[in-house]
């Protein structure tokens, strides 16, 4: 007759410990993808909304496309206070009009900053915010997000 003393009847310590280790380091990268995830939404949030706001403020120029070569040097920072709601506002009060709603718009991405640069035919519409969370102190387009803002920039040419 076999001596049944030494058959095993459940689960060591250490057999549980090792399942333990397994899974815990399973949830462990769970919870890492999950991380990444949330922070690639949020860069494609931001960089969707970037587009949004370039293409509209692309859109106001066109519309107001006779006095393309005034939108040079409209930037987030400039005092434009053309509201435009009382009477028909003429196309130079239109450029203010639509800067001041830039503003409003570029707000709302972190560290927003938006400029227009260009000359009498070309045009580059760009808008740069802290996709990093890294407070740069400059205002650059880079890849070092320590320094640079991420930018997304649309020409237009008349």
């Amino acid at each position: 007759m076999l001596n049944r003393r030494y058959q095993q009847r459940g689960v060591t310590i250490i057999e549980s410990m090792i399942a333990l280790l397994v899974i815990s380091v399973g949830l462990l990268g769970i919870a890492a993808l999950q991380l990444t995830s949330m922070k690639q939404n949020n860069t494609a949030l931001q960089n969707s909304k970037a587009v949004w706001i370039a293409y509209t403020m692309a859109d106001r120029v066109r519309a107001n496309s006779n006095v393309f070569v005034n939108y040079v040097g409209v930037n987030t920072e400039g005092d434009y206070n053309q509201q435009c709601t009382a009477a028909p506002c003429s196309a130079l009060e239109m450029v203010d009009a639509d800067a001041d709603d830039w503003i409003d718009e570029v707000s709302v991405l972190p560290s927003g900053y938006g400029e227009i640069l260009g000359n009498a035919n070309t045009l580059t519409i760009t808008v740069m915010w802290d996709d990093e969370g890294t407070n740069p102190p400059g205002r650059a387009c880079g890849p070092d997000p320590d320094v640079d803002l991420t930018c997304y920039r649309v020409t237009l040419t008349q």
